[in-house]
């Protein structure tokens, strides 16, 4: 894929708008809700964006919402893509180039986690300060496109500070439980062993989820400054006696998804 590939889905996009949205939101599951409240949309299907890919993941609608949310200029992603529905990595790099050459000037992830860290509990929310990536590849692997950013570059602050500090500002006007901790990063699909969320705390890691991580290398690629938000929606795998289903996941999410949208709102509208 080259710099004319990714063009071709931006060029697309510039022809049902007329104007440049400044935030990109990236909406994780069961928080989906958020773009129904984006005014004067333009909604555009994956299926219609050349060399875009579709979301086949549960409850991901699979579409490209831009207008206005708390006063400021927007494109939302209601549905992203994961490796593990069959992606390669630099596929996954899509999104985000995509919002560079619409001068996308931020981005707001948001990601249901299961918890490593035994203070957290399902309904809190963690902002994330790092993660860790121990699947071996990067959506940057193969030939540098100079026009994105450079063959190397630095992750010392791929989720930005001071984004960071504004999000934890604005979360005491919120009633959800908030956090600051590192997201691990894991395959998926299926959910992590006892054994992998034993690992994963030893590591230093306090969520862990499927998603978020490729998105979040891209923006640092690009120099987009990056927020990324973890709903805490079951505890890992062994700190409970239960199983954990998608069901459950979808339950908490839905259960707090009102709050977090609330929120999500207010953090917009001091960008």
């Amino acid at each position: 894929m080259d710099l004319e590939f990714y063009k071709k889905s931006a060029d697309y996009v510039k022809s049902k708008i007329d104007f440049k949205p400044d935030i990109a939101i990236i909406l994780g599951s069961g928080l989906g809700k958020l773009s129904d409240e984006i005014e004067d949309a333009v909604v555009i299907s994956y299926n219609d964006i050349p060399n875009f890919l579709v979301s086949t993941a549960p409850s991901h609608a699979g579409k490209l919402i831009i207008g206005k949310l708390a006063g400021k200029k927007v494109i939302c992603m209601s549905g992203r893509f994961h490796y593990y529905e069959g992606y390669d990595y630099d596929q996954l790099s899509l999104p985000v180039r995509l919002f560079k050459l619409l001068g996308v000037e931020m981005i707001i992830a948001t990601n249901a986690a299961g918890a490593v860290n035994t203070g957290y509990r399902p309904g809190d929310v963690m902002v994330i300060t790092d993660h860790i990536n121990l699947s071996g590849a990067t959506p940057m692997r193969g030939k540098n496109i100079p026009e994105f950013g450079p063959r190397f570059f630095d992750c010392t602050n791929v989720y930005d500070r001071d984004l960071r500090a504004l999000a934890l500002e604005t979360s005491k006007e919120s009633a959800l439980r908030f956090h600051e901790g590192v997201y691990m990063f894991t395959v998926g699909p299926q959910f992590e062993t006892p054994a992998e969320i034993k690992l994963a705390r030893l590591l230093g890691a306090d969520a862990v989820g499927m998603s978020t991580v490729t998105e979040a290398l891209t923006a640092a690629h690009c120099k987009i400054p990056f927020l990324g938000f973890s709903l805490i929606t079951n505890m890992g795998s062994g700190i409970l006696p239960q199983k954990i289903d998608g069901a459950e996941v979808e339950e908490i999410a839905d259960r707090s998804s009102s709050m977090l949208r609330e929120y999500v709102k207010k953090l917009i509208a001091k960008m």
